[in-house]
Parts: C-alpha cells; structure tokens; sequence
C-alpha cells in the first residue's frame, strides 16, 4: 500500500513516516498543501494522511480540491485542531476519519486498515481469496486455513497489493510502485525475488506468473 503524508512539522513528520515505513506501506512525505496537490495529480495512493495546519493553502483547502475533482482516494485527517467545528467540516468535507494529535501510532494504524476495508468494501480485518488469507494488522498469512506464517514487510506488501485486487494482473513496476516509497532503492529482480520467497513459504499455486505481463492472484471462489 502506498501512502501519502502531508504534515509540515519535521519532528512529527520524520516520526509518522518512520513508522509507516515500518508498518510495512511504502510512504511519502510532502510538507505543504501546494505540493500535495500537485503529487495526488501524478502518483496513484492508495491512502492519504492530511495534517490541516499547513503553510500556504491549508488541509481543508487540499480536501475540498481533491474531491471538487472526484479523486476519490480515502483520506484521514490528522490534527491538533480537535474543535467540534473543524471535525464536522473535515468529515463533512470528505475525509474518511479524523484523529486529533496527539496520538498513538498503534491507534493510527489501526484507524488506517479501517478505512481501507471499507473503501475495499469488507468488514472482515483479514483480506483473502478463498485460498490464501492475510491479517494486516499481524502480517501473517496462512494457505487452507492452516498455520499462520510470517511474512517480512515487504513480503507482506507484495502479497497484500495482489490480494487487495484477485484476478488482476500486476506488472513488475506497479508492485514496485507498491512496496517502495520515494528514495528506496529497487534492486531489478526484487519482485521476482520476493515472488519467489512467498512460493516457497506459501506453495506455488498461491500466486501465479502471466508470462511477459505480471502476477495474480485468483479471484475468490
């Protein structure tokens, strides 16, 4: 999954990025409304996380710009503003939740996963296919409702991206988009090489190779 961070203060900023990067999504990190503007109009995210109190055009602003043009991309607010009236004009305004700072990082993440499966259209806290099923909030996958395994952060996040979307075909450089954030080096057989771990963890049937295209996984059963 990948995350866009929009918060103007360096020290929360430097602390909410490290941990999302531990978390397992490939994150980036803007400081002012002007510049997230212009990266939501380039880059696909699968989540945003708004800070309001921005320089130049403020969170509010970026808000209500993102859905006067009916992007669509699920979007968390946080803030120090904790007034009734900011909350009901940021939820109002489109966001999907809004957590007042301060806050813990455990909270946040949770709030996160929350808000994806409900834009994915589940209530279910595990993601799966009928074959394969994966908790995000563990990083763990079992096969046949066996033994949980596992899995490393960005083991997680390839398998995740395929899950989110069963029976779609991912190319090499739409999983990368996927599991690395701005910076981080891409070694060129890194998906092949994490494909490849999660065969040997999970089976071979688990994820499937569309020779010169990409990878799936099936559809639900």
């Amino acid at each position: 999954m990948r995350v866009l961070l929009v918060e103007d203060d360096p020290m929360i900023g430097d602390a909410i990025h490290g941990a999302l990067k531990d978390a397992s999504y490939a994150a980036d990190w803007v400081k002012d409304g002007q510049t997230a503007l212009t990266t939501l109009g380039c880059q696909h995210y699968d989540l945003v996380l708004l800070d309001l109190g921005l320089p130049g055009k403020d969170g509010l602003e970026v808000l209500a710009s993102l859905r006067a043009k009916d992007n669509p991309v699920p979007l968390l607010i946080i803030t120090a503003r904790d007034g009734l009236d900011d909350r009901l004009r940021g939820l109002d305004g489109g966001a999907d939740d809004y957590v007042s700072k301060p806050f813990q990082m455990a909270e946040l993440l949770a709030r996160m996963r929350a808000v994806l499966r409900r834009k994915g259209g589940t209530a279910a806290p595990v993601i799966g296919n009928g074959l394969v099923s994966l908790d995000p909030a563990t990083k763990e996958a079992s096969v046949n409702g066996g033994s949980p395994l596992q899995l490393s952060n960005r083991e997680f996040s390839l398998l995740q991206a395929l899950l989110v979307r069963p029976g779609a075909i991912l190319s090499r450089s739409e999983l990368e988009d996927r599991i690395y954030g701005w910076g981080e080096e891409v070694e060129s057989n890194a998906v092949e090489y994490l494909i490849y771990v999660l065969r040997r963890k999970l089976g071979s049937e688990v994820i499937k190779n569309v020779r010169g295209i990409g990878w799936m996984v099936s559809k639900s059963a």
